[in-house]
């Protein structure tokens, strides 16, 4: 039988620099790849040339998880590199785990406002590589061809 069942926020774990974030509130991540339109005799391109691969995203959790990273950073997120791991699923569905590598954090803003019960911080970073590691392997999320 076709189980469709899709992830849920539940069934999301953040590892960050080998930390379990249960203070986490969301996670996004993209990769990017640089694609440029060709153009030579008339006016329609002739092909699409293909550039550097980039990733980027940004987390957000509870001031109590940015303190202790703020902490382990020696008083500040920035000098931190570090990876990310995300794995959606939960046994015995089958569980895809990418890891975001070499993650540095761009800024490090803080916040409240009247009626807050909490501070949420959100951390835009960029990295150098997302690995899929749901197959086993090592190899980067996704191959472009060149």
């Amino acid at each position: 039988m076709f189980n469709s069942r899709e992830y849920e926020w539940a069934d999301v774990t953040v590892i960050l620099g080998g930390r379990d974030l249960t203070g986490i509130r969301s996670v996004k991540y993209s990769e990017k790849i640089e694609r440029e339109a060709v153009y030579a005799k008339g006016r329609r391109p002739h092909g699409i040339q293909s550039g550097n691969l980039s990733y980027e995203g940004e987390i957000s959790m509870l001031q109590s998880e940015y303190e202790a990273l703020v902490t382990s950073g020696n008083g500040s997120i920035l000098s931190l590199s570090v990876d990310i791991e995300v794995a959606y699923g939960n046994a015995p569905d089958p569980i895809a785990i990418k890891r975001i590598e070499g993650v540095r954090f761009t800024e490090a803003a803080q916040g409240l406002k009247q009626g807050d019960k909490f501070m949420e911080i959100t951390l835009p970073f960029i990295a150098l590589n997302v690995a899929n590691l749901s197959a086993g392997g090592n190899t980067p999320a996704s191959s472009p061809k060149f």
